[in-house]
């Protein structure tokens, strides 16, 4: 029997300002802990987007990769340091669209791409496609394209651009076609190119930057990409070097700037630094901001959300502290530590990368152990996240935390940083500690979900939390360091200061006024929802990006 999904479907009738058909692009989708299809933010962010796209009953689907081996399962060597683990996953849930597509990649003309469809009824999203070159009729090294998410081999990324992209766009059209081809990030940049080649107009192209930082903004090299495929056809010099400006290099950024048209930012913050960042490219100029958001009802805990409705504060202690019991057996389980939920309890926790400084509280140890030493305002610490495999450097910030706290009582480090740990760590802290050089964190979602769970944001003023921030009512934000100094000046700076709070203000707030304590809670919970579910943002994407 053939698939409702053999054609753009949805098990509902489109709302009327949200009629327009978008194609939503995505390397990465976290919908649901059980398809690990993600690594860390983008995945969050697009998967919270779908979910409250069927929420709103918005006529978007969702292109994404079904990977084999998913990013890596996060597990320990014998000393405890970190261990990529790479299973391969299988998914009963996932039904065949019925569609099988051809791109051309590296030579091989005819390498299949099958469509499988997550349909809205199974995690509640809207329709997502994953596509996969693991499928009969094609040879080992186009079916090994599929996978590692991020795959650490240039040319293989280079072979996932034109699966997500031109493989994307192909599917998009064999569904009967989109209004809006939207690409999260540029990982799906060959679409572009695709629906340029059929005579899509670029009215129908729109396009979402998600990162000042250099690696998530990609160069490759052109001769490469138009050996590959990349461009959907094989491009004269000429044309080559209009497409780069003249250079052997392509920036993936830049030119979906130029082909979008238009584009945005993460974040107000990020939305200036990017128009910066790009000076003097085609489309810089108009990067505008549509602030990233979370998911409200797969993020937030129900009885604490209707304990705050219901400004029952007996309620909201209650369950806070179930919360934090919650979380705390993960942290017994995994490190044999007994944690009490009596005490302030700081999580950092989000992809290592070095910018994000997760151990930016061993800068100055002296300090840092007079602070686990205070009996009078007793403190427990978290950390979690994914580094990146290949990354030397965050596997070693890592490793040397796991070091640093195996013999310390009220100090763990936890793995297997996905979805459920995430939900758990939101909904148990007491304070999400978000620590990255300021201008380097384009949005930064997790404090969202941790402020929905009453987890109060300790953070640098960066990416969205100048548009979020009281300090001292809804939050506690650090002075700013100078972006331009030394990286080392900037880290010694806001060490001193982040010491400074939680030893001035942080802890004894906890501890000798919890009434006030409270209150910052409940305003962190009710400015949150007010302005950052993907509710709004995606109501927003509608009115100002598809428009």
């Amino acid at each position: 029997m053939a698939s409702n999904y053999y054609t753009w479907y949805h098990p509902y009738k489109p709302s009327e300002p949200y009629k327009k058909k978008v194609a939503y692009f995505s390397m990465e989708f976290g919908i649901h802990q059980a398809l690990k299809i993600y690594s860390g933010g983008l995945g969050f962010l697009a998967g919270s987007h779908m979910l409250s796209a069927c929420e709103l009953k918005q006529n978007v689907v969702g292109i994404g990769m079904l990977w084999k081996y998913g990013y890596y399962d996060q597990s320990r060597n014998k000393d405890q340091t970190l261990r990529p683990d790479f299973i391969e996953k299988h998914y009963s849930f996932l039904e065949d669209s019925g569609h099988e597509v051809e791109v051309g990649i590296f030579g091989n003309s005819s390498v299949k791409v099958r469509a499988m469809v997550l349909k809205p009824e199974i995690f509640g999203s809207v329709p997502i496609y994953l596509l996969t070159t693991d499928v009969e009729g094609n040879d080992d090294l186009s079916r090994s394209i599929m996978n590692h998410l991020y795959d650490a081999n240039e040319l293989t990324r280079i072979c996932q651009n034109i699966v997500l992209g031109i493989g994307g766009a192909k599917l998009v059209q064999a569904l009967g076609g989109a209004d809006i081809y939207h690409l999260n990030e540029g990982h799906a940049l060959p679409a572009f190119y695709h629906l340029r080649n059929q005579g899509v107009g670029k009215k129908n192209m729109v396009f979402t930057t998600h990162t000042p930082e250099r690696a998530g903004n990609v160069e490759r090299d052109a001769y490469a990409l138009n050996d590959s495929g990349f461009f959907g056809r094989k491009l004269s010099e000429e044309e080559l070097m209009k497409e780069t400006g003249g250079s052997n290099r392509l920036s993936y950024t830049v030119a979906a700037l130029r082909m979008a048209n238009r584009t945005n930012a993460v974040s107000k913050l990020h939305a200036k630094v990017s128009r910066g960042m790009w000076k003097g490219n085609t489309g810089s100029t108009k990067i505008f901001p549509i602030t990233n958001a979370q998911n409200q009802r797969f993020w937030q805990d129900e009885t604490l959300y209707k304990a705050r409705k219901a400004n029952n504060v007996k309620a909201f202690q209650k369950r806070k502290a179930e919360l934090k019991q919650d979380l705390f057996k993960t942290v017994l389980d995994q490190t044999g530590k007994l944690f009490d939920p009596e005490i302030l309890t700081i999580v950092w926790a989000r992809r290592f990368a070095e910018y994000k400084r997760a151990d930016l509280l061993l800068r100055d140890m002296e300090r840092f152990e007079k602070i686990l030493a205070n009996e009078k305002y007793p403190v427990q610490i978290i950390w979690a996240g994914k580094p990146y495999p290949k990354d030397t450097g965050a596997i070693g910030v890592f490793d040397r935390l796991v070091h640093f706290t195996k013999y310390r009582p009220n100090t763990a480090v936890l793995t297997g940083y996905e979805m459920a740990l995430s939900k758990r760590l939101k909904m148990g802290s007491d304070i999400w500690l978000n620590t990255p050089r300021i201008t380097r964190e384009a949005s930064g979602t997790s404090g969202m979900t941790a402020a929905m769970n009453g987890s109060v944001n300790l953070s640098i003023n960066d990416g969205w939390v100048p548009e979020f921030a009281e300090n001292g009512k809804n939050s506690f934000v650090l002075p700013e360091a100078n972006a331009k100094s030394l990286v080392s000046e900037q880290d010694d700076f806001d060490s001193r200061n982040l010491y400074d709070c939680l030893e001035q203000k942080v802890l004894p707030l906890y501890y000798d006024t919890p009434e006030k304590w409270s209150k910052i809670v409940y305003r962190g919970i009710d400015d949150v929802l007010a302005d950052f579910t993907t509710e709004r943002m995606a109501k927003q994407y509608y009115e100002e990006l598809y428009k």
